[in-house]
């Protein structure tokens, strides 16, 4: 089975004109014509996932991250992407990315598989992209839900911090007042701080936020930034469901590396 065949099914799921215009989602190196003997999914391209694809006899990598986001003009190895796009090349690996285009999609999107997580009911999207006209694929930015039943404040943050295993939570004062209504975006999702204000919503989860966006809060509700790999680390299961219920003809593996650059004290 050749690569293009499984890429065309993830695009019939997340098509890459959903992506946004600074991504660079769809094949990064490789051929489309390339036998697949094994895949590798993983949230981050590096060194040591081309090493883990080796050692795994996989020859496609399915990323949710770009390894390139921007035009290289050399290949001398003197940066992580340049030195991971080499090994890749060097040792016929090909590397695909689904970014923000399943961020962007709202059935088997990143942000259903976070509120699947969460438990939340009744959902839909966050921010909807305007101009979609097929009903049957609504697109957007994040999602909003509701819980099954209100929970207390810090309740929920330890729910929350326990659900998406995550090292820390930063959040804003609490309000008193039981939570609901649930906004995710996997990811940075600070720009939709003010979709989640608009909604009601009594949380806002995510990741990236900077010091004085807290700020933008005003007392309305309560952001929970739970980190960026945090928040989408569950995008490599969601891709293992999505190709293990397609294909059965290669090889399928997630990623035993970690590669969150962050660590916690």
């Amino acid at each position: 089975m050749q690569i293009r065949e499984l890429t065309n099914y993830l695009e019939n799921i997340a098509p890459l004109q959903y992506q946004e215009g600074y991504d660079n989602s769809g094949l990064i190196c490789g051929s489309w014509d390339m036998e697949i003997h094994g895949v590798l999914i993983t949230l981050d391209s590096t060194e040591a996932i081309v090493e883990e694809a080796i050692q795994k006899g996989c020859n496609l990598i399915v990323a949710h991250h770009p390894i390139v986001f921007k035009g290289l003009k050399r290949f001398n190895g003197s940066n992580y992407v340049e030195r991971t796009v080499i090994k890749a090349l060097k040792n016929d690996i090909a590397i695909y990315a689904i970014h923000t285009n399943l961020d962007n999609v709202f059935i088997k999107g990143v942000n259903e598989k976070i509120a699947e997580r969460l438990g939340l009911q009744a959902t839909e999207i966050l921010a909807p992209k305007a101009g979609v006209v097929d009903p049957d694929q609504p697109i957007g930015a994040g999602i909003i839900g509701k819980l099954k039943e209100p929970m207390e404040e810090m309740a929920f943050l330890t729910f929350l911090k326990n659900t998406m295993q995550t090292g820390c939570v930063r959040y804003t004062a609490l309000r008193g007042k039981p939570i609901s209504t649930v906004a995710v975006c996997g990811g940075s999702g600070s720009f939709l701080l003010r979709s989640a204000l608009k909604a009601k919503a009594d949380v806002f989860i995510t990741g990236d936020f900077k010091y004085h966006e807290f700020f933008d809060a005003e007392g309305k509700l309560i952001i929970a930034d739970i980190g960026h790999f945090e928040s989408e680390q569950f995008t490599i299961e969601l891709l293992y469901e999505i190709i293990s219920g397609k294909f059965s003809n290669f090889a399928l593996h997630c990623t035993e590396v970690m590669t969150n650059p962050i660590k916690y004290l």
